[in-house]
């Protein structure tokens, strides 16, 4: 029963982690708190999302070094007093975009991994399902976030840095604890595999396409659910944060949902049927996005297949690379965010300037179809079951084959 207690600790880890997925709830509260733009509202975000994935390249190296559970229980801690930093932000809105950006994105960076590379070692059999069930936190948390921030700042009548404050304090405590539980199955703690190196990684073709299809998914994800409440303009204030819960919902609905068909299918068109989906989406935003039902509509359907995106290159890399190096390989294939997260600056640049998401929104649909395209021709996960235990090989397989 060990595995299913790990398991479970995994998804209350992640909830907690995927908290900054509410963030367009604290968006309007802060432009009317502190009078700024809807472009400087997304700092924290992007910052978070530059610091989170470029800490993973770092924690890739060290988790075999140190252990899942000083990995996590280190995570928790500075998530949680980023958080708590943050409240400091009715001072000066410096402390906010520094706490939740740069201190919380380095403590998900450590604690984000542990769970995923942990959990496929404890079900070594069904990589996508359980990928999925890990991170699904990460995703839904946020539904539970975006109705606990509203309820402090719109019942309770607390300012959005007093909100940050009592969040910060529970995501501390409750990280912290399910991190401790994290370890590996017998055996295995003790082995730590020969890094594959970076140069030869990044040189080759299965992982340049799988780095640039994330990238594009990682940048539609980031551009919708940064600015859910403002895509719809005459949306009420709950219209939004329905939209944001369900966009959260829905994005742990589709790790799972994903994961499940990851594992029972061929797995490049699988990750090609995902982008397709989501490129057709954006293109279409304009006749969805006219009522509040159709906001809502949106983000149920993004959400889903954002949530594939956490999930199906997690198990790509696993299936292509062999599980017991899943944390250095995800961790410069994740970097795919430090670009991507630009993308909710972008779109609200655009949207102060022209007044409009369509120009951003239709110039990602165009990304992710070309990534799409790169993902049929060039992602190789064919390689023979021996090169997991062959480093030469593992770089340097013979793709002979698509998957």
């Amino acid at each position: 029963m060990k595995r299913y207690r790990i398991l479970f600790a995994a998804v209350a880890m992640q909830m907690c982690l995927g908290a900054t997925y509410a963030w367009s709830i604290f968006v309007l509260p802060l432009k009317q708190t502190t009078g700024i733009l809807q472009g400087t509202a997304q700092l924290p975000f992007s910052l978070f999302y530059f610091a989170f994935p470029a800490t993973m390249i770092v924690t890739g190296v060290l988790l075999p070094r140190i252990g899942p559970r000083r990995c996590a229980v280190a995570g928790g801690l500075l998530f949680g007093g980023g958080w708590i930093m943050a409240a400091m932000g009715h001072f000066h809105f410096a402390f906010t975009i520094v706490g939740i950006g740069l201190v919380a994105g380095i403590g998900v960076g450590f604690a984000y991994i542990v769970p995923i590379a942990t959990c496929v070692r404890w079900f070594p059999r069904q990589k996508g399902l359980v990928t999925g069930v890990a991170v699904a936190g990460f995703g839904g948390g946020a539904a539970l976030v975006s109705h606990a921030a509203d309820t402090l700042m719109a019942a309770v009548g607390m300012s959005p840095f007093n909100a940050f404050g009592v969040l910060g304090t529970i995501f501390l405590l409750l990280v912290a604890l399910a991190g401790s539980l994290m370890e590996n199955p017998p055996g295995s703690s003790a082995e730590v595999p020969q890094p594959i190196p970076v140069i030869a990684l990044l040189k080759e073709r299965s992982f340049a396409v799988l780095y640039l299809a994330m990238f594009a998914g990682l940048a539609a994800g980031f551009a919708v659910n940064a600015n859910m409440k403002e895509l719809y303009g005459d949306a009420g204030v709950q219209a939004g944060v329905r939209a944001v819960a369900a966009f959260a919902l829905a994005n742990a609905a589709g790790r799972i949902t994903w994961g499940w068909i990851f594992d029972r299918g061929r797995s490049a068109l699988i990750l090609q049927a995902n982008l397709l989906l989501q490129a057709g989406l954006l293109m279409l935003h304009g006749p969805i996005l006219r009522s509040d039902s159709g906001l809502i509509a949106f983000a149920v359907l993004s959400g889903f297949n954002y949530g594939g995106i956490l999930v199906l290159y997690a198990s790509a890399a696993a299936e292509r690379w062999g599980s017991e190096r899943l944390g250095q390989i995800y961790g410069w294939l994740f970097s795919a965010n430090i670009p991507a997260a630009a993308a909710p600056i972008v779109a609200g640049v655009a949207f102060d300037r022209m007044g409009s998401f369509t120009p951003v929104l239709w110039g990602i649909g165009g990304l992710m179809a070309a990534g799409a395209l790169a993902l049929g021709k060039g992602l190789r996960l064919d390689c023979p079951d021996e090169v997991n235990s062959d480093l030469n090989r593992s770089v340097k397989c013979n793709p002979t084959q698509t998957n």
